[in-house]
């Protein structure tokens, strides 16, 4: 199974940026697609955004529509996040996750669909 680590979180204030990278261990299949997820403190875990590993389909969580992109880099086996315009409801920690299998507007976003996880990395940000 893939392994996945995150980096690039920290504390900032709010309306900055952040870019969050999640690195893999090997190569990402195509058939496969991967996801960030976050998990605000006392509160369940939810997609962000999704992207395909192999045609750049993506899908957005309603919070980060127009303020977060998802992307990858196939030839450097890494996913990133990059995120604008944050928000004090931002605050998480954020994790990558990889899934084999088509991907799908209607699941993508579920965690119920990735077969492996990254540690996570905290984002806080403050007003």
């Amino acid at each position: 199974r893939v392994q996945l680590v995150e980096s690039g979180g920290g504390s900032v204030q709010a309306g900055r940026s952040l870019r969050l990278s999640c690195a893999a261990s090997e190569y990402i299949s195509i058939r496969s697609y991967m996801a960030w997820f976050r998990q605000p403190p006392g509160k369940e875990r939810e997609g962000v955004a999704a992207i395909s590993i192999a045609g750049g389909s993506t899908i957005y969580h309603d919070s980060g529509k127009g303020r977060f992109t998802i992307s990858r880099d196939n030839a450097k086996n890494t996913l990133y996040l990059q995120m604008s315009s944050l928000k004090p409801d931002d605050t998480a920690m954020y994790y990558c996750a990889a899934a084999l299998g088509p991907f799908t507007v209607a699941t993508a976003l579920s965690p119920y669909q990735y077969i492996s996880w990254g540690q996570g990395t905290q984002v806080t940000v403050s007003s």
